[in-house]
């Protein structure tokens, strides 16, 4: 019996995914638990793996395609099978109901293809189903102008491909599809985009333009021409949309509140010089030390250690710390398990590994989701101070600044010190004042004289 493959949960935030890769072609074996594509998720690109032993009799959507959950996208079954009832099935659910008439159907696309901030395409989709030069009939075939006026005339558009040109201001019937039945995909719109962008500076020379004249009359002021900028639109990423809705129930849900505090870091620097000098193999970082004293200040004090659970409060046994890492399309946080149990160099071991695989987006979803405490480190770019965003459920962020040399006082005399500032965003919900500045004071403490970290 022939073995549907269709668009699996690959993460937890995932809502479609876009076929990046197929690892197999048509006509080819394939045993049950062999890598059968590579999806690209909303935060890393997963291998999908075969529910079914055969032969890949049918692929049903493309490279650069997206699909929503569930969606049938390939057939795998026996080499003699017969598989054209569910094939024409897929064929249906791609073109949708023939039967429909053109309103419903305009609607029908609109509704299944994009999310309710897109509400624009229905009325494109529809105007496009008129009016295109060539539009797809009931059976799939491009057919010619006279036919628009049919009840199943209508435009193919992939969920992605519609939402692209919506964002982007692209008249779908200037797109031709180049998927199945002349569907419009992925790549279709890309290429416009693309010209948009190689024409935009031309473009720009021709907005409106508005008159700023002078006022006060003196013989040195002359009238200035503005002219409005020009621009283009991209198209967000299925990680940026994620980050997008993440913040939207973080700031304004979750009631921060903000804590700083300065370090002094000429002791751990020395540490950390003096233990690569011993093991040039260990390549410890300051961000590793902080990420360890983190660990063990948070053991000191549980209640930072915890998150916000609707009707509990959830106190965690080990800190799982979230070191974010910044790649091409956002933001993600790789996880070090059990922090508070691991030595200097199993850290810098595991993070390096772990922000090499985030920026190939290799990450596993255990290895990005369920954090208990997350770390934000921007001193690498020269920034000296800023507050983080919470990433829920967890209760609570560390942004990290950049040391910098600075003149301070100790016992009574200027001196020269490494210093760096960090801001605790906290929940208010389980973390009161006190409870972090006491975690601050621990983890300044640690910091300060990390020969603590031996004791």
């Amino acid at each position: 019996m022939a073995t549907q493959v269709i668009m699996p949960k690959l993460s937890p935030t995932m809502e479609e995914g876009q076929l990046s890769r197929w690892l197999k072609k048509e006509g080819d074996k394939v045993s049950m638990g062999e890598p059968l594509a590579e999806i690209d998720t909303d935060k890393a690109t997963m291998e999908m793996q075969a529910l079914g032993s055969g032969v890949l009799r049918k692929i049903l959507i493309q490279e650069g395609e997206s699909a929503p959950l569930g969606q049938l996208i390939a057939i795998i079954g026996e080499p003699d099978e017969d598989i054209s009832a569910l094939a024409s099935q897929a064929a249906a659910g791609q073109i949708a109901k023939s039967s429909t008439p053109p309103e419903e159907a305009s609607q029908s696309v609109a509704t299944e293809a994009l999310p309710a901030s897109v509400p624009a395409v229905t009325d494109q989709v529809a105007d496009s189903a008129a009016d295109a030069g060539a539009v797809v009939a009931g059976n799939g075939r491009q057919e010619p102008r006279q036919l628009e006026g049919a009840a199943t005339g209508r435009l193919i558009v992939s969920p992605l491909a519609a939402r692209m040109a919506a964002e982007s201001g692209i008249d779908l019937r200037s797109v031709s599809g180049s998927g199945p039945g002349g569907r419009i995909v992925k790549r279709d719109v890309e290429g416009l985009i693309g010209q948009a962008r190689s024409a935009a500076p031309a473009s720009g020379s021709q907005t409106p333009q508005g008159h700023l004249r002078a006022v006060g009359g003196s013989p040195f002021q002359k009238s200035v021409t503005v002219q409005a900028s020009a621009y283009r639109d991209e198209p967000i990423s299925e990680m940026r949309r994620t980050i997008a809705k993440r913040l939207v129930t973080s700031l304004g849900p979750v009631p921060h509140f903000f804590l700083t505090t300065e370090i002094e870091m000429d002791r751990p620097a020395e540490m950390r010089k003096a233990m690569n000098e011993l093991d040039p193999e260990l390549k410890i970082s300051v961000n590793d030390i902080i990420v360890k004293v983190t660990a063990v200040a948070l053991m000191q004090h549980g209640q930072v250690n915890a998150s916000f659970q609707d009707r509990v409060v959830r106190y965690y046994e080990h800190a799982d710390i979230g070191v974010a890492v910044a790649i091409e399309d956002g933001l993600i946080t790789p996880i070090v398990r059990a922090a508070d149990q691991k030595s200097l160099g199993e850290i810098a071991a595991e993070v390096r590994d772990l922000a090499e695989r985030a920026r190939n987006r290799k990450l596993r979803p255990e290895e990005f989701m369920g954090a208990t405490f997350s770390i934000s480190n921007l001193g690498m770019f020269g920034i000296d101070e800023f507050t983080a965003v919470i990433n829920p459920p967890e209760g609570a962020i560390l942004a990290v600044g950049a040391m910098s040399a600075k003149p301070v006082v100790r016992n009574n005399e200027i001196v020269v010190r490494q210093m760096m500032r960090v801001t605790l965003s906290c929940d208010h919900r389980v973390i009161d004042g006190a409870t972090g500045a006491k975690f601050l004071q621990t983890f300044k403490k640690i910091l300060e004289n990390p020969l603590f970290l031996v004791v």
